[in-house]
């Protein structure tokens, strides 16, 4: 089973900045795109960022030039550094992770519980 591990949440100024950390475990598990998703209140979760297991990122608009999204392959690990925070960027943020069953070509996917980030003077 693929458990994910969700920290850096909390409470940060406008223009401040914060960084999410997710690991992921599970022994018969390869990793592939993680990623990081957002629900606001009476929204639909939206992707944030996502990552592919060579590197390659992309963006929501909304925050292209202020949040990087990183991995750590030996460590299972997806970050999100958030800089330049604003208000709209309050949500819970939630940790996604594409994993596949060693010895098979099917994906699964995996959610972290949800860390809250909230921006607010």
């Amino acid at each position: 089973q693929v458990q994910l591990v969700e920290s850096g949440g909390g409470l940060v100024q406008p223009g401040g900045s914060l960084r999410l950390s997710c690991a992921a475990s599970g022994s018969i598990f390869s990793f592939n795109a993680m990623g990081w998703y957002r629900q606001a209140p009476g929204k639909a979760r939206e992707l944030v960022a996502r990552i592919a297991s060579g590197g390659s990122p992309n963006y929501a608009d909304s925050v292209k030039g202020r949040f990087t999204i990183s991995r750590d392959n030996a460590k299972n690990t997806v970050y999100l550094q958030m800089n330049s925070l604003k208000p709209e960027d309050t949500a819970v943020y939630y940790c996604n992770v594409m994993a596949r069953p060693i010895f098979t070509r099917s994906e699964y996917d995996y959610w972290g519980q949800g860390t809250q980030v909230t921006v607010s003077s």
